[in-house]
């Protein structure tokens, strides 16, 4: 077996420390892997023997990045809507039917390009599990489609047939319902872990959504919710009564809301790339972690709302325009993402878990936020091995 020891590590984030420092900083440290787990961290001083050393020189180490919310097997482009909204028009849920037309025209193979194509550029990034959502195909075959290529590259795949109604099916909401929680949902169920629904104005309504994840639950997935990202609505405590492990957007919440979150194991995603991309004001990261909100950050990358695959980007917009301290922002994009999957092996550098992790050209986590921008990560280590 060969083991390998990251020494010298000026500030490893490991996110294991007590429940009062639950981002659990080591300096001068080292980290030793062994296979695909990490088997010891500790003080340099004090490190083992291996067979392979990697002298980190002063750099930090964190978790690798949990992007738990992505849309990234799609066809075609959206920069002429991102060039019209960047000159006034305001976002709305129907532009994802563009990219539906585009990607049920494109070959397995092109989605396939596609979507290897963007887990490796977030794997340059530091992001090293990734949820991936269907959504942009919207009829049996393409839904199916979708998430088994999904299934290819992640085992975090969610059937989104309920994104929006495709245009076929116009004026006719309820039946294209029945298609998603029927037949699209038995073609769909066997490759998918989790079930997700749209329920915002201009998608689905609370009734809607409630069937389409009744039914997915009844199939054997987990549920999570996209909500108010365009408005007020009902969606955030329809994600709590079900138990869903995550409401994903939050940009329109109500004090109930909140209170709800707060009393809930249901995780807020933040998804800071949309208000970016749509000039929506940013969520009060600080106000909801106040109020003893669990939050995770994530990409939410797609062609329509947050073309984004940055994590490092996502967590500097969160520290600079929302509040979060840059330990906050760090801790949401990797042990939160990975509570918000419902996953404790991931998003923390422990003896037991995955040995993923990322070394920074820096020498805190801080500069993340402090140098947007700039690509710091040097190093990635995915299961064990390093990836680049």
């Amino acid at each position: 077996m060969t083991a390998t020891l990251i020494t010298n590590i000026g500030e490893l984030t490991t996110n294991a420390g007590s429940s009062e420092d639950r981002f659990g900083t080591m300096i001068d440290a080292a980290v030793l892997i062994e296979r695909d787990r990490i088997a010891w961290t500790g003080a340099t001083a004090d490190a083992p023997d291996a067979d392979e050393i990697v002298d980190a020189a002063g750099r930090a180490v964190i978790p690798g990045f949990v992007d738990s919310h992505s849309h990234i097997i799609f066809g075609g482009d959206r920069a002429a809507e991102f060039e019209a909204r960047m000159a006034g028009q305001s976002y709305a849920a129907g532009g994802i039917r563009s990219t539906v037309a585009a990607t049920r025209a494109a070959t397995d193979e092109e989605l396939r390009t596609r979507v290897r194509g963007m887990v490796d550029e977030m794997l340059a990034q530091g992001t090293t599990t990734i949820e991936i959502k269907s959504g942009y195909g919207l009829d049996v075959a393409a839904e199916e489609r979708l998430v088994r290529l999904a299934a290819e590259v992640t085992s975090e795949v969610t059937f989104l047939g309920a994104h929006v109604v495709p245009a076929e099916y116009a004026g006719r909401a309820d039946e294209y319902v029945d298609l998603v929680t029927g037949e699209m949902l038995d073609a769909c169920a066997p490759h998918a872990k989790w079930i997700d629904v749209f329920c915002e104005t201009g998608a689905f309504t609370v009734e809607q959504s409630r069937r389409v994840l009744e039914a997915g639950i009844a199939r054997g997935l987990m549920p999570r919710v996209h909500a108010s990202q365009l408005g007020p609505g009902e969606g955030v405590r329809l994600a709590i009564e079900l138990g869903a492990a995550s409401v994903d957007h939050g940009t329109y919440l109500t004090a109930p809301d909140m209170e709800a979150l707060a009393a809930s194991s249901t995780v807020l995603t933040l998804l800071p790339g949309v208000e970016f991309s749509t000039r929506q004001p940013y969520p009060d990261a600080r106000h909801l972690i106040d109020s003893g909100v669990t939050v995770a950050l994530a990409c939410d990358t797609n062609p329509g709302s947050s073309f984004t695959s940055s994590m490092p980007f996502c967590i500097a917009v969160a520290v600079r325009d929302m509040g979060m301290t840059p330990a906050e922002a760090i801790w949401a994009a990797t042990a939160g993402g990975a509570r918000a999957l419902r996953r404790d092996d991931v998003g923390v550098l422990a003896p037991g878990k995955r040995a993923d992790l990322v070394l920074l050209d820096a020498p805190t986590r801080v500069h993340l936020a402090y140098r947007p921008g700039v690509p710091l990560v040097r190093q990635v280590w995915k299961d064990g091995v390093a990836i680049r």
